[in-house]
């Protein structure tokens, strides 16, 4: 499994960037990756892209971390699951300096990324909607490696420590809850719960909300951070009690088509009698839609439901297949655009260079212009490959086409794997009825 968190760069970006490339921690600079610059000049590079944003915000680059469990990934592994995390979320528009620690107990990827794109020059906007896109975008590169997915709602955005000390039982907010809920029932009301959390070695706070610390805790933790059935009123409720937990909402039944359950082989219907009623009435309706989405879709045989779904999945793979050489080749053009727009606005500052008589003295005043000039000249001569580059203008051209045809086409492929997704239900649905057919027809031939 892997526990992500971000947090932004708004100062000392080259620190940052140091830090996370320091050789102790990477394997002597073995295990660091860069994207749209060199990690030895991140900070300068950066800085150009910032300088070209109408609104670049208060962050100079987003702080990006990837934190794995002990033993369940390889170095190697665990920096290519880095660069595709950072390549598919950062779709070629940002560069980036990604490196992978290895002096802790557990492997992390740390990825520091502009806070402005290259492309078009807008910030990245670090919200709740962009936090869960790399964060189900870790989960499934961690299914596509054989590693463990941290069950969705209560780890994500844990650090890897809290998240671990957590799952060992022994995290200071762990700790605290159970202390809370050994303490309330004792009580008479709130204020000898606070003085029975103080006599079990509690140091409190109070204002706002109420705090807890535990001896050798370096920080207060607000009770209020440990769900809602620790803040103030809750607790004071459960105290006297008229707590209620709010009811969560009713699931609604899904309108598709869903798995058949395999009741004989479930444990829960084992334990639960009423779980294996509702398990056998889910069981008719999902078999009733199932024959009708058959029959609507004129499907009689079972090797026509196969080639169906053979090419229904065929389809799909082709479309994502295609849409990976979009990607590509959009951040190819992304990446020769920012270089042929940094080499020829930097150029009569190199020009003026390799005219001075002082080229020292002229270099420590227009360092950054002379680096970002050469790193832009080195890039686009590779690129060139024996041939011409195409102007700017064609490549800008070539990107919006490019861009405009991959929204269609992820709209497409979106439609396409819900469809594999309902062809492969069907397929199972089927497959799970013809063996219940089979076996009354066992257990008469046991009979025999």
């Amino acid at each position: 499994m892997a526990v992500t968190k971000i947090h932004p760069v708004k100062t000392t970006l080259n620190k940052a960037i140091d830090y996370i490339c320091n050789p102790d921690k990477t394997d002597n600079q073995i295990l660091i990756s860069s994207y749209g610059c060199s990690y030895q000049t991140a900070d300068i590079e950066f800085g150009f892209t910032l300088s070209k944003a109408r609104d670049k915000g208060d962050n100079l680059g987003h702080h990006l971390i990837q934190s794995f469990a002990p033993g369940e990934v390889s170095y190697e592994e665990a920096h290519r699951i880095g660069k595709e995390l950072a390549d598919k979320v950062l779709g070629g528009k940002y560069e980036y300096v990604l490196t992978t620690h290895i002096d802790k107990g557990h492997i992390h990827n740390h990825i520091i990324f502009c806070a402005v794109d290259f492309t078009t020059h807008r910030k990245y906007v670090s919200n709740k909607k962009s936090y869960y896109q790399i964060r189900n975008e870790s989960d499934r590169l961690c299914k596509e490696n054989g590693l463990s997915v941290v069950t969705p709602g209560q780890d994500r955005g844990k650090k890897y420590a809290e998240w671990d000390a957590e799952r060992k039982g022994t995290s200071w907010k762990a700790k605290l809850k159970v202390v809370i809920d050994d303490t309330i029932p004792k009580a008479k009301d709130f204020d000898d719960f606070l003085r029975l959390m103080e006599a079990a070695g509690y140091e409190i706070k109070r204002g706002k909300f109420v705090s807890f610390r535990a001896p050798g805790q370096e920080r207060f933790t607000r009770s209020k951070t440990l769900g809602e059935a620790y803040t103030v009123e809750a607790i004071t409720e459960r105290i006297v009690g008229t707590y209620r937990a709010k009811p969560k909402a009713l699931r609604q039944e899904k309108v598709g088509i869903s798995m058949l359950i395999d009741i004989q082989n479930s444990i829960k219907a084992a334990e639960s009698k009423g779980y294996e009623q509702w398990a056998k009435i889910h069981n008719l309706k999902q078999a009733a839609k199932t024959l009708n989405f058959l029959t609507e879709h004129d499907i009689s045989e079972y090797e026509q439901l196969q080639a169906v779904l053979d090419e229904v999945h065929t389809e799909s793979e082709d479309t994502a297949a295609t849409l990976k050489g979009l990607e590509k080749r959009l951040s190819d053009i992304s990446l020769l655009m920012k270089n042929i727009s940094a080499y020829q606005q930097t150029k009569a500052v190199y020009m003026q260079y390799k005219k001075a008589k002082d080229k020292e003295k002229f270099l420590r005043g227009n360092e950054s212009s002379i680096i970002i000039h050469e790193a832009a000249a080195k890039t686009l001569q590779a690129a060139k490959n024996g041939g011409k580059l195409p102007d700017f203008k064609t490549l800008h051209t070539e990107y919006k086409e490019l861009t405009e045809k991959k929204d269609k086409l992820y709209q497409e492929y979106g439609k396409l794997k819900k469809k594999v997704k309902q062809y492969d239900t069907i397929k199972q649905n089927v497959d799970s009825i013809l063996r219940q057919a089979k076996q009354p027809e066992r257990g008469k031939e046991a009979e025999r």
